[in-house]
């Protein structure tokens, strides 16, 4: 019997690491990575190589999702680390894999790290609980645009919920769907059909738990032809009223209010 460890590297870079994590990787027998999921900054992997003395296996989508090689790795016993940028089980796959693992009759272990999911919503200053649906945009492709998401943002505004939107990204080719794109895809009649219109404001978060982390909020035309830097890139489409608090706390985010960066 092995163990896998599921390590969440946080947002940032290596630095974010747990002490509890590190030591988990220094003792680990085999450690991979993937960042189709999520991406640590620049050179984080290779900084943390050259810390750690060891080599790390990155693990590219398809790879991840056969879960032959990490299951093959722990059948040989010992331990068995796989490196996730965020937190690991945000993503269903990470969980499919703790479900194989478990069938095989290994152990597992979690190391959580923080994740987009709050650190979005704290750094707006909204209200955790008055969150609903996640969604994620993906890239458009020529015959493949879907109204999925635009629906769910439709229900998560009908409930008065806020909507946390993820953008695609695709590491590998270097593309990254960027808060100006996305915005982009809010004014088609699917968008109309979710509530939203000219008036709609948006939230927009730039490299969240970096140290040049940013913020903005307002309406589409307000962030027309704002330049949101490096990704990676988050959306809140919030519901259509916020809590008094809610409005207090996004008011240092506007155009014109005080400087953005935190």
């Amino acid at each position: 019997m092995a163990e896998l460890r599921f390590v969440g590297a946080g947002l940032g870079d290596e630095r974010d690491l747990s002490r509890r994590a590190l030591d988990r990787l220094r003792s680990s027998d085999r450690i991979f990575a993937e960042e189709y999921t999520s991406h640590l900054a620049s050179g984080a992997l290779e900084r943390l190589e050259a810390e750690l003395g060891r080599p790390i296996e990155r693990l590219n989508r398809a790879e991840l999702e056969d879960e032959r090689e990490i299951l093959e790795a722990l059948a040989k016993g010992g331990s068995v680390a796989l490196l996730v940028a965020g937190d690991p089980f945000v993503a269903t796959t990470h969980v499919h894999l703790r479900l194989a693992a478990e069938a095989a009759g290994h152990q597992w272990e979690y190391l959580p790290g923080a994740s987009v999911l709050t650190a979005a919503t704290s750094l707006l200053g909204l209200m955790h609980y008055r969150f609903g649906r996640v969604v994620s945009l993906p890239f458009p492709d020529p015959g493949f645009d879907p109204v999925s998401p635009f629906e769910a943002i439709g229900r998560n505004r009908l409930s008065a919920s806020h909507t946390l939107v993820l953008l695609d990204l695709r590491p590998l080719e270097g593309r990254f769907l960027t808060a100006g794109d996305a915005l982009g895809r809010f004014e088609g009649p699917a968008a109309r059909a979710a509530g939203v219109d000219a008036s709609t404001e948006f939230g927009v978060v730039a490299r969240v738990g970096r140290p040049d982390a940013q913020a903005w909020w307002g309406t589409r035309a307000e962030l027309t032809g704002v330049e949101f830097g490096a990704p990676l890139h988050t959306v809140v489409v919030p519901a259509p009223e916020l809590h008094f608090a809610e409005t207090d706390a996004v008011r240092r985010w506007r155009p014109g209010g005080p400087a953005r960066s935190t």
